[in-house]
């Protein structure tokens, strides 16, 4: 059994796709880090660094429990414990690169990019500016590397695709104030298209959708989530 601690955000969206579409058993845990759950001692003995996701293998190597954090690392994990999704065994060079690239950034640009555009104070505009034409140049990269191709690495469907998925879900809050967010990249707009359409997406959503987050940004949110900004 998996147990799959959670927040309605990209990171640990792409574990539920990952469960949803392996079939593995799993307890989906929520953690409202609005109100700074991801800071109780017993979360932080899951991931020490105090973010979602993270999970608990109960069956892990050598029948032990075991913990992962990071939302690479469980991919990765739960891709060699399954055999599902990996990929051929020649393609496990591209299929770390690309991982990486997400990891490292188009996922933290992203992630900036919505942070200074919605949650830091106005008149920030050289990060705005900055966060947001790296996320640009992040998709041109991912957008040139998709042409002629359906997925992010070889012939299949891989924890690649499941990870970038991830983050191009959320374009239109990334690339704020776009019509039509991936009208200048449309091979991610099509390959987003094909991986957006497979039944086990639309299980993966449901699953934030069970459980009431909060939602307001007030002061004990903004400690929760930001505590860098904040004297210790």
């Amino acid at each position: 059994m998996i147990r799959f601690y959670f927040h309605p955000t990209p990171n640990p969206a792409k574990i539920a796709l990952f469960l949803e579409e392996a079939g593995l058993p799993y307890e989906a845990i929520p953690v409202d880090t609005g109100k700074g759950e991801q800071h109780a001692p017993a979360f932080r003995a899951i991931n020490p660094n105090g973010k979602v996701p993270a999970i608990v293998d109960t069956e892990g190597p050598g029948g032990r429990e075991a913990r992962v954090f990071d939302s690479t690392a469980i991919l990765l994990y739960l891709a060699e414990k399954t055999g599902k999704f990996l990929g051929a065994p020649e393609d496990r060079p591209e299929l770390l690169s690309w991982l990486m690239f997400i990891a490292t950034g188009l996922g933290p640009f992203s992630g900036q990019a919505v942070h200074f555009q919605y949650a830091a104070p106005d008149g920030l505009d050289y990060a705005v500016n900055r966060y947001r034409r790296e996320v640009e140049r992040h998709y041109r990269v991912l957008n040139d590397h998709l042409i002629g191709r359906d997925f992010l690495v070889g012939d299949g469907y891989t924890i690649a695709d499941i990870s970038a998925w991830g983050w191009i879900d959320r374009v239109p809050r990334v690339l704020k104030g776009e019509k039509e967010p991936l009208a200048a990249f449309p091979e991610i707009e099509r390959w987003f298209a094909a991986v957006d359409a497979r039944p086990a997406v639309a299980r993966a959503r449901m699953v934030e959708k069970r459980h009431a987050f909060k939602t307001e940004i007030d002061e004990e949110a903004k400690r929760a989530l930001f505590p860098s900004n904040y004297s210790q």
